[in-house]
């Protein structure tokens, strides 16, 4: 798609934040159009230098975007930002709460200059008792009950990717989406917030309920009570795991006529779902056996022909050669701080059959600097003596 194309163009965003969180709103916005100028330090931002399970941090989180690099501890560094924002639709930040305000980039300040502002705070908690609290994606797992519910009883255990992170951007995004349709009709900006320990609590919000309803605690998934009696990872005769679903009464006639469960299809105790769910040692032994038999490519060939839902148990390294994903427009040709040219996932969505792609590449530290500063209208001369001062980078 072009840049016109999408929905957001012509929508300024300064973005000053790092890891994940802040990151990730500004990536949506990106990705669906906007022109998000993204204020790291001198250094660079700390995340493009993490290791170990934060390696990919900044390749996936930052594409789309540009970067300039200013010292926010300087007075004219501040004041450079200061001008940016002051023609910016969106400012999106992540720092511990008071961070901001104490560097002179409060919502009043700001909002002074610029009153159409919306101003995006990530935080770790909304307002409230803990809102002083530092806050990480595995603190708020742990917090909210999901790390309870991922792991097997007494072993919370968080879940595989940074969920509460990204999904707590994605809830910002929202915000600032909504935010944008309110100021077009009444010229305000506003501060808007999003946090990840509420982010958790609405996620977990199924399993609040479920008590509600009736009354009993939600065991740890590896232990729940499957509401389908066919829902489960399966062994193939190649030692490749499998999950099938089969969860509509419909769906189960169609599983016993495509692998031939004559006895299962005959018995009307199993004609209806709750019933089946009751009978599960009976059921689950025999589809065990019968899976054992088959390859799983020819077991997933017998359920996509009949239209069953299932899926092969995949790692993440894997999804680089999925070819649904590689005809779908699904994966996007980016380069990582280190050089290394890879392929990352495309934003989830389309529009009007189109999916947003990639019109930047994960910038280098302060690639955009001087093309940012000259938008402001300083001339080279000047912008050499801010770098030669060490303002600039």
């Amino acid at each position: 798609m072009t840049n016109q194309e999408l929905p957001l163009a012509g929508i300024k965003v300064v973005e000053f934040s790092h890891m994940v969180m802040g990151p990730s709103a500004g990536l949506l916005l990106a990705d669906l159009g906007a022109d998000v100028i993204k204020v790291e330090p001198l250094t660079g931002d700390n995340t493009r230098r993490l290791r170990g399970s934060g390696a990919g941090y900044f390749s996936m989180y930052n594409r789309n975007k540009r970067s300039v690099c200013i010292d926010l501890k300087s007075a004219r560094g501040r004041d450079l930002a200061r001008r940016l924002l002051s023609k910016a639709d969106v400012f999106i930040e992540n720092f511990r709460p008071g961070a901001m305000d104490a560097a002179g980039f409060s919502y009043d300040e700001l909002a002074e200059d610029n009153p159409g502002l919306l101003y995006y705070s990530a935080r770790g908690f909304l307002a409230g008792p803990y809102e002083h609290r530092t806050a990480l994606d595995e603190v708020a797992q742990m917090m909210g009950g999901l790390a309870y519910m991922t792991g097997p009883p007494g072993q919370p255990l968080r879940a595989g990717a940074s969920v509460i992170d990204v999904v707590g951007g994605m809830f910002g995004a929202i915000g600032l989406l909504s935010a944008l349709e309110l100021r077009r009709r009444s010229g305000r900006g506003q501060h808007i917030n999003s946090a990840l320990f509420e982010s958790t609590a609405f996620l977990v919000g199924q399993h609040m309920a479920q008590y509600a309803v009736t009354g009993t605690p939600a065991p740890p998934m590896p232990v729940r009570v499957s509401a389908w009696a066919v829902y489960d990872i399966f062994t193939c005769k190649d030692d490749q795991q499998v999950f099938v679903a089969v969860v509509s009464d419909t769906q189960w006639r169609k599983f016993c006529a495509e692998f031939a469960l004559h006895e299962f299809a005959r018995d009307d105790t199993l004609a209806e779902n709750n019933s089946r769910v009751q009978q599960r040692d009976l059921i689950l032994p025999r589809v065990r056996a019968l899976f054992l038999e088959l390859n799983s490519a020819e077991l997933m060939a017998q359920l996509d022909r009949c239209g069953l839902p299932y899926a092969p148990v995949s790692r993440p390294e894997d999804l680089f050669a999925d070819p649904h994903l590689l005809a779908s427009d699904g994966l996007l040709d980016v380069t990582t701080p280190e050089g290394k040219a890879t392929r990352l996932p495309a934003l989830p969505v389309q529009l009007d059959g189109k999916r947003p792609g990639l019109r930047r590449d994960v910038p280098k530290q302060g690639e955009h600097t001087r093309e940012v500063m000259q938008e402001l209208g300083l001339v080279d001369a000047a912008i050499d003596a801010l770098i030669n001062d060490r303002v600039l980078a």
